[in-house]
């Protein structure tokens, strides 16, 4: 499919109720209102292609810019690509999932997670922090930087509560990655959660609420699921 193509599907399947919802969030025009479901159907007759990916994130379109996330090739995709998508991510449904979902299965996920938490962006550097997370809950223990990414916790203490509003979001949810997925660091995971106990985000006036860290991860360790991988960090 060409990128018109693809624009003007997205534009069939827009939805008034899902861009009012959407806005609340942060998107801003112009964006469709697609649901996920129906971008799905688009990534299934298109697949996995690089070019299409980055004309799509170039329109500025939220809802193109989301699918360019879901068909992005992370063999092809470049560093560059990547810092570029980073710096054009607005609002936290492509910073904290699309920028980073496509990072982490490419070769730069630890180098650019690195770089992009010291960012003065919010946007970014809650980026780096997401990217981090995928990271920890898709890549095998064995092949993780687990000094690290201990490190990375106890920075989580440290700053949480000096950083910005989504940063602080998206470190909480890395507290939540490691001790769900990395047995070895489960205990001091939770340790953590005790330490920094529920985390204040403005979420926009909208019903979302933060997840608390210690909650979710005993969640996990009773469903004995403490360790268990994804396949991979787009979904």
């Amino acid at each position: 499919m060409t990128k018109n193509e693809v624009m003007a599907e997205l534009k069939s399947y827009g939805n008034e109720g899902t861009k009012k919802v959407f806005i609340k969030h942060g998107a801003r025009e112009p964006f469709y209102g697609v649901k996920v479901q129906d971008l799905k159907k688009i990534v299934k007759k298109v697949k996995k292609d690089y070019e299409l990916s980055l004309e799509l994130y170039e329109t500025g379109n939220s809802d193109a810019m989301y699918l360019a996330g879901l068909i992005a090739d992370e063999n092809k995709i470049s560093k560059q690509d990547l810092q570029k998508w980073a710096e054009g991510a607005y609002w936290y449904m492509i910073s904290e999932y699309t920028v980073p979902w496509v990072a982490a299965e490419s070769k730069y996920g630890f180098e650019l997670a690195l770089e992009w938490i010291e960012s003065d962006s919010e946007n970014i550097a809650s980026s780096g922090w997401a990217t981090f997370s995928n990271l920890a809950t898709t890549i095998p223990d064995n092949d993780l930087d687990l000094p690290l990414l201990e490190k990375l916790l106890d920075r989580v203490v440290d700053n949480i509560q000096f950083s910005r509003n989504r940063v602080r979001y998206t470190m909480n949810g890395f507290v939540i990655a490691v001790g769900a997925s990395i047995t070895s660091l489960t205990n001091k995971a939770l340790k953590v959660g005790e330490e920094i106990g529920k985390v204040e985000v403005n979420m926009g006036g909208t019903a979302c609420k933060v997840p608390l860290a210690t909650e979710y991860i005993k969640k996990v360790i009773d469903k004995g699921r403490v360790g268990v991988k994804r396949k991979g960090a787009r979904c």
